[in-house]
């Protein structure tokens, strides 16, 4: 990530001095690895919690509801600043996450490819929702912004509220032995006397805040929350504690490195981050969707190593 982070500030088109590196370059190198790094513990705590690994929020519709609290923001009270924008955005996203739980709750079937499916399709339809509001009020491009994940307009100034989405991540990693918990199904965690709406509700929260700050700032970042945590899982196991760190440390990196290969691909022209990431998170998507590195269990989870008394847990807790 270190290595990443020196060469964003080296790339672009205008000659480096002081007010470009200041101004420009030091800023969205930062605000790339924030991100990188919030967004990827979210989709960590959405797997945790919902106990499906091919979950984010991306693909359970808290970014489509954070595209339509934006859209209605946009209708109602443009004049909003950025922190403003960024908090109904997140009220939005908080909404989208609780319809999602409770769709997951009435799937019939165990199986890790359904809890997906069904969360695409319900990001589907508010989505559509959201881009048919946008073109009966002329605003498919206001919209687009926020569906592209691009950090080109980052500046000293706009990018500071991304420190909330980290701090909200941190909280993440205070509570980690909590989420641990909760990943081992309702039962198991409420005979360890966790109070799991508590630890639910507090995941929620931080998943909604962080996907309304970046869906305000930044725009979408795709399968981001679901390429980090499944490689950190695959080598360490399901414990939250150690994975945090690494969770975030990965996010960064890979938000570092399709945000340079975006800009130097067609130089001095700049591709969207999201479409370098799409491309890289729909290839790991479909990896894991047909299991070849290791066989999947009912839940999403596979066998690796530092899991075996979780793995112990599950088989025993039908929920």
């Amino acid at each position: 990530m270190a290595a990443l982070a020196t060469i964003s500030l080296f790339i672009g088109v205008a000659e480096l001095d002081g007010f470009i590196l200041f101004a420009s370059r030091i800023p969205r190198t930062v605000a790339l690895i924030l991100a990188g790094a919030a967004f990827a513990i979210t989709g960590l705590i959405m797997q945790l919690l919902v106990r499906n690994r091919f979950v984010e929020p991306g693909t359970t519709g808290a970014t489509d509801a954070a595209s339509l609290a934006l859209l209605a923001v946009l209708l109602t009270t443009p004049g909003l600043p950025i922190w403003g924008k960024a908090i109904l955005a997140a009220l939005g996203a908080l909404v989208g996450v609780i319809g999602f739980l409770m769709l997951a709750r009435r799937i019939p079937s165990r199986s890790s490819v359904l809890v997906p499916i069904v969360g695409i399709l319900y990001g589907g339809v508010i989505g559509a929702v959201t881009t048919f509001i946008a073109y009966r009020g002329d605003m498919l491009q206001e919209l687009l912004s926020w569906g592209v994940g691009d950090f080109s307009s980052i500046l000293r100034g706009r990018y500071e509220i991304l420190y909330l989405a980290a701090a909200a991540a941190l909280v993440a990693w205070i509570a980690a032995d909590r989420f641990t918990v909760a990943g081992l199904g309702d039962d198991a965690a409420r005979g360890l006397g966790l109070n799991t709406r508590g630890v639910m509700g507090l995941g929620v929260t931080i998943i909604a805040l962080v996907t309304g700050i970046l869906m305000a700032v930044t725009g979408a970042l795709p399968f981001l929350g679901l390429i980090a945590p499944n490689i950190v899982s695959r080598l360490i196991g399901d414990n939250m504690r150690r994975a945090v760190p690494l969770v975030a440390l990965l996010g960064a990196a890979i938000v570092l490195l399709c945000d340079i290969v975006g800009r130097v691909v067609r130089f001095p022209f700049e591709l969207p981050i999201s479409i370098v990431m799409g491309v890289l998170g729909g290839a790991v998507f479909l990896w894991l969707l047909l299991g070849t590195a290791r066989p999947v269990d009912a839940a999403g989870l596979s066998p690796r190593r530092g899991a075996g008394r979780q793995q112990k847990a599950l088989t025993k807790d039908p929920a």
